[in-house]
């Protein structure tokens, strides 16, 4: 039954039932062409699955580099490249390259868009000047520039067609993520939350730019899009000013909630479902209240931006744990029910299942072990406090107040899982989890609010968790009981995206430079190769004449390689991640490639 998502819930009848005819209609059916690769993430629900069974557990093993491609930057290279019939587009970190490449012609560069952008935005970038990669819709390509600049490029000629501010990068707001087109629209979040951004969702007019709506995180109900009475969390009407009443003042002004993770799209039920990251300052004695709506899944109607429901799963954050991750859709059963789901593996440690129509809580449970703030999430529907995280007061920065160096907190503020995404399997009903264990000690401190300074008010450090080595670990998750199904550790964190195959292979990167193949049902590894740099990019699929490639952008950096990335030594910088890592420059080093394996011929 759980096969049906792709044959049904992404059909092009289901859109029209939703009235969503337009541009999205003919991306759910380039989608269901596996030879493509035309949404970030593959496809609506997020998955990163591929009906690809070219290469399969059995000669997985005698994979060789079919190509490479030097993107000419250095820095880190998160996302990774979309396929859409011979052409391939490639992204990079700052200045925010593009490359169209003709796959029909040696690879040939048909064009190249370079921004010219002010080389001011990259201090303002928190961690390293990643960029999460490029949408296609309409026949153009969208990008989400650093400086916050949305620009549509002609997917043909690279022509500029329009572009649009979506922030303001000298208050610190910048764009990292990859958009999403929906219909006649393109969504794009927003970065800052370390500069004390209200951060927002916006969607786009495709053919002019055009600003069609724009929710915020927090604030009041027109600026958040919630209707008091209409949209619920956890069943229940959310009431009037539901933010509001969570602030000091006028605090949720520079309240954070940066919206800089990953999309996902149910046309079936034509709703849009994304997260939220940490309210500001990082000090929580600086902001009374659960801060909401930051660190919360949303469900929205993209063609208003009316929210259906939210959920918080961090109240009050105080470790940094933003909840962006991306939210993988399936239709599963549970308890012998058909039920339409969403999974979501958060910052926090947390992996919650929920049915993704009215945002009913169904699971939430620990990935990794060793997480230790919280000892579990109230799932008692009667209790006052369902739904909320149970924290353990030894870990809580709030209760041990300012200038008190709390240590020994898992998982570190770069969570169990960043935004690394993971793949879902309909076949093995398995999420192939790429995750971080790491610890950290946190110290608030008191810190003013400066507009374009950061507004960050901790000092941390990172470390493994006690009586272990190793800072990573790459898990299968069954999202319907909450458990670990099989781990593998890795001596650093994993921070690239998954990919998993109808041949039986899951595919990741490691931040050494290993591309890595593993058995989908037992975790055994099959195939890695070291490409010449740390990969933390996200590992792509897709068939061109009649073979099947595997594609992986490597070039080291994001949060957990700022340190090699950025040339940092005082262990305390990167916002605590340059300690950690600081053993990863024995491993690998600098660079922007992208590398394609295939089969033998």
């Amino acid at each position: 039954m759980h096969k049906v998502l792709f044959a049904a819930c992404f059909s092009a009848a289901a859109v029209m039932a939703s009235g969503g005819a337009q541009a999205n209609d003919e991306l759910i059916k380039m989608q269901q062409n596996p030879k493509d690769w035309v949404i970030p993430a593959g496809n609506y629900a997020s998955t990163r699955y591929s009906t690809l069974k070219q290469i399969t557990a059995d000669n997985v093993a005698k994979l060789q580099v079919a190509w490479t491609f030097s993107t000419g930057v250095l820095r880190g290279h998160e996302g990774g490249p979309l396929i859409i019939g011979n052409m391939m587009y490639v992204h990079t970190p700052f200045p925010n390259k593009v490359y169209a490449l003709d796959l029909n012609d040696e690879n040939k560069i048909v064009w190249k868009y370079e921004p010219k952008q002010d080389p001011n935005v990259i201090p303002v970038m928190c961690c390293d000047t990643v960029n999460r990669g490029v949408a296609y819709g309409d026949g153009k390509i969208f990008l989400h520039q650093a400086d916050t600049t949305l620009v549509a490029l002609d997917a043909k000629t690279g022509k500029v067609a329009w572009s649009v501010q979506n922030g303001d990068p000298t208050k610190g707001g910048t764009g990292t993520s990859a958009p999403l087109v929906i219909k006649d629209k393109v969504l794009i979040g927003i970065s800052g939350g370390e500069f004390g951004v209200q951060c927002h969702m916006t969607a786009y007019d495709t053919k002019t730019g055009k600003q069609v709506w724009r929710a915020f995180s927090e604030g009041p109900d027109d600026q958040i899009m919630f209707d008091p009475e209409k949209t619920t969390v956890l069943g229940k009407p959310v009431g009037k000013d539901s933010s509001l009443k969570t602030w000091q003042g006028d605090q949720w002004k520079v309240g954070g909630g940066c919206t800089w993770g990953w999309t996902s799209y149910d046309p079936e039920l034509n709703l849009v479902y994304y997260g939220s990251g940490n309210p500001s300052t990082w000090n929580p004695k600086q902001r009374p209240g659960d801060n909401k709506w930051s660190m919360t899944i949303f469900a929205r109607d993209p063609d208003t931006g009316m929210a259906k429901w939210a959920y918080q799963m961090t109240p009050h954050d105080e470790w940094d744990y933003d909840g962006v991750n991306e939210m993988i859709l399936s239709d599963q059963q549970v308890n012998g029910q058909n039920r339409k789901l969403l999974t979501h593996f958060d910052r926090n440690g947390l992996a919650y299942t929920m049915d993704r129509t009215n945002g009913e809580l169904l699971v939430a449970e620990k990935y990794d072990p060793k997480v230790n703030w919280t000892s579990g999430v109230d799932m008692d529907k009667a209790s006052p406090t369902y739904g909320r995280p149970k924290v353990v007061d030894q870990y809580s920065t709030d209760k041990q107040g300012e200038d008190f160096n709390n240590k020994g907190i898992c998982p570190a503020a770069l969570g169990t899982k960043d935004q690394q995404p993971a793949a879902y399997s309909p076949d093995t009903q398995l999420f192939y989890v790429p995750t971080n264990h790491v610890c950290m000690d946190y110290e608030p401190f008191k810190v003013s609010y400066t507009a374009g300074q950061p507004y960050v008010g901790a000092t941390l450090s990172m470390y493994p968790p006690p009586g272990d080595t190793h800072m990573g670990n790459f898990i299968a998750w069954d999202n319907k009981t909450g458990k670990i199904v099989w781990s593998n550790k890795e001596q650093f964190s994993v921070w690239s995206g998954a990919l998993a195959t109808a041949g039986g292979v899951v595919f990741y990167g490691t931040l050494e430079g290993y591309l890595k193949a593993v058995d989908a049902k037992t975790g055994k590894e099959l195939y890695k190769f070291k490409t010449p740099s740390g990969i933390i990019g996200n590992v792509t699929t897709y068939e061109h004449g009649g073979r099947q490639y595997i594609a992986i952008l490597s070039g080291v950096g994001g949060w957990a390689g700022i340190g090699l990335a950025a040339g940092l030594t005082d262990p305390t910088a990167g916002l605590g991640a340059v300690g950690g890592y600081a053993s990863l420059n024995n491993y690998t080093a600098l660079g922007g490639a992208l590398t394609v394996f295939a089969l033998p011929q």
